[in-house]
């Protein structure tokens, strides 16, 4: 397989709070799969992610705890790289806007970005009237102020965006508007921004994503619905859009002979996606001892570039920040912008839960820090790749991640390990039988091998990693199926020899199941590789001819791949 040259982005998550299972289903645990698949398959690959640690949300946090946005920014992010770690989520970099190893490279990046912008004449720079919050003596950017979206009248909107529809708006929009800070109603005051044109943008934006409906080469269709979407926007008709904020956190707006632009910071969703970037020359820094070679990787267009995010970002992924690429115009578009919906949690008595951090002081083991600490990661990764809201918006319910796993991970996946390891190492000195004489039954499950290597791949290539998961779990089944059919337990008995021709069979399966399991199921792929007594140095290459067991080979001792959980858990 020829190699290819890929940069993979996962959203930045606001370092205000914990990572809850909706975070993990909507972006992360997706783009760590297709990474996996990537380096597998051979390609050269860079995973980038960080915090987002400017804007208001953080200030907001930092008011709440009494402390600074400084120390907000390093603790949640701490925690935050812990919790990813411990799911087996590994960026090559996890960066932070505003973390000291990545602040300085950062604000050069945007404040470059925007100063290149603004030569091209595509800011407007106007004063306009905002809302303001006279007890506490400030403007109310985005998430300082919150009141009734007027589009689907959700009564929770911020001042930026309505979290349930996904719409962007401007805070004066908002119906019944109130402070978030005092909680007071806002006055109308008069301030200078800057705006970008986003109209000017709409009929580049809309052949570009046309051009995304149809599969092309290594280039897959988009999703309907992220098209479909965005594409209504434009059909709306896109905003200006101020992109500077009246706040003391965040990336200085470079204009220094301008007196309009004192006290003034980029928008956080100006600068938050320029954090892809940044964090890329950071790591090019650390790795090539060069921070520009970052180019390389957003400039070259033989590198494509692949964002995956939840719905609620959208809008700034496959409109606003492709517009702020084609305005700066140096740098490529991406190839491809994988949304998730939401996914929430039904509770014990079926009702539906929206997940979010207004519930931090729950500590159910729905947020990844508390999970972490009685379940291990791989039947996480599981349940939530199964039931994957790629095309609408799903629940998390813990009875049915308990039975999913006993159910599906324990009674298909363990069970073909356990089955076929314990009679190897019972019956034929736990090591590979010889494939003796192999009837058509036998060649037909051999032969099925890289035909479903070829099918897994095709499915996460296209970014159906939950169909690419129901594939491989049926690979498994076929395995049982082929293991009760042959009954190896009656054949040792009157035919050894054909005995361990099905235990041989059995055990390429389960050779090439340790492969193919490996993006979704990483930390059992490795415990896998134990089992079969398998060197870990290149033995998940995504290779059928690789992923072979030879005759006489030595196994591991036989042991439980998954472990079933009880339900009282």
């Amino acid at each position: 397989m020829a190699q290819r040259r890929l940069l993979v982005t996962a959203a930045l998550p606001y370092s205000n709070g914990r990572l809850h299972v909706g975070h993990i289903a909507g972006a992360y645990l997706p783009a760590d799969i297709y990474v996996r698949y990537l380096r597998q398959r051979g390609d050269d690959v860079r995973f980038i992610c960080g915090s987002d640690d400017n804007g208001v949300a953080i200030t907001i946090t930092a008011a709440k705890e009494k402390t600074t946005p400084q120390d907000v920014c390093g603790r949640y992010r701490a925690r935050q790289e812990a919790d990813f770690d411990g799911l087996g989520i590994r960026f090559d970099i996890y960066g932070g806007t505003h973390s000291p190893e990545c602040v300085e490279l950062h604000n050069r990046i945007s404040q470059g970005f925007f100063l290149e912008t603004h030569k091209k004449g595509l800011f407007t720079k106007k004063t306009t009237k905002q809302l303001y919050d006279a007890q506490a003596g400030k403007f109310l950017p985005d998430r300082y102020v919150q009141g009734t979206c007027p589009f689907c009248k959700h009564g929770g909107a911020y001042g930026d965006q309505c979290e349930d529809c996904g719409r962007s708006m401007d805070p004066l929009a908002l119906i019944e508007p109130r402070s978030t800070i005092t909680g007071s109603t806002p006055e109308v005051r008069e301030t200078t921004h800057w705006y970008l044109r986003l109209g000017e943008f709409e009929a580049r934006l809309k052949v570009w994503l046309e051009s995304k409906r149809e599969s092309s080469g290594d280039e897959p269709a988009w999703r309907e619905a992220t098209l479909n979407f965005a594409l209504g926007q434009i059909k709306a008709s896109l905003p200006e859009r101020a992109m500077t904020r009246d706040l003391e956190w965040g990336v200085p707006v470079p204009l220094p002979d301008d007196p309009d632009a004192a006290g003034k910071v980029l928008y956080v969703w100006f600068d938050a996606p320029i954090g892809y970037v940044s964090f890329t020359a950071r790591y090019c820094e650390r790795a090539d001892g060069d921070w520009k070679a970052y180019e390389r990787w957003w400039k070259d267009p033989a590198c494509r570039i692949i964002h995956f995010i939840g719905e609620d970002n959208t809008v700034f992924h496959a409109l606003t920040w492709p517009a702020m690429l084609m305005a700066e115009g140096s740098f490529q578009l991406p190839s491809a912008v994988v949304v998730n919906a939401f996914l929430n949690e039904r509770g014990p008595d079926g009702a539906m839960l929206k997940l979010s951090k207004s519930r931090m002081g729950d500590d159910s083991a729905l947020w990844i820090e508390q999970f972490l600490k009685g379940y291990d990661p791989d039947p996480l990764r599981y349940y939530l790749t199964s039931i994957a809201p790629e095309n609408q918006r799903g629940a998390f319910e813990m009875r049915e991640f308990l039975a999913r796993n006993n159910d599906e991970l324990v009674a298909n996946l363990g069970n073909l390990f356990n089955r076929t390891l314990t009679f190897a190492k019972k019956y034929f000195d736990n090591k590979v039988p010889e494939a003796g004489t192999l009837a058509d039954v036998d060649h037909e499950l051999l032969a099925a091998l890289p035909a479903a290597f070829e099918r897994i791949g095709h499915q996460i290539e296209h970014f159906h990693f939950k169909a690419a998961l129901a594939d491989l779990m049926q690979v498994a089944r076929s395995g049982n199926q082929y293991f009760d059919a042959k009954q190896p337990w009656a054949q040792r008995k009157t035919d050894l020899a054909g005995c361990g021709t099905t235990i041989h069979v059995c055990l390429q399966m389960i050779r090439a199941l340790t492969t193919l399991m490996a993006p979704f199921l990483p930390f059992s792929a490795t415990k896998a590789l134990a089992l079969l007594n398998v060197p870990a140095d290149g033995a998940l290459a995504w290779d059928p001819a690789s992923a072979r067991l030879t005759a006489g080979h030595p196994l591991g001792e036989p042991e439980v791949l998954v472990k079933k959980l009880d339900i009282p858990e």
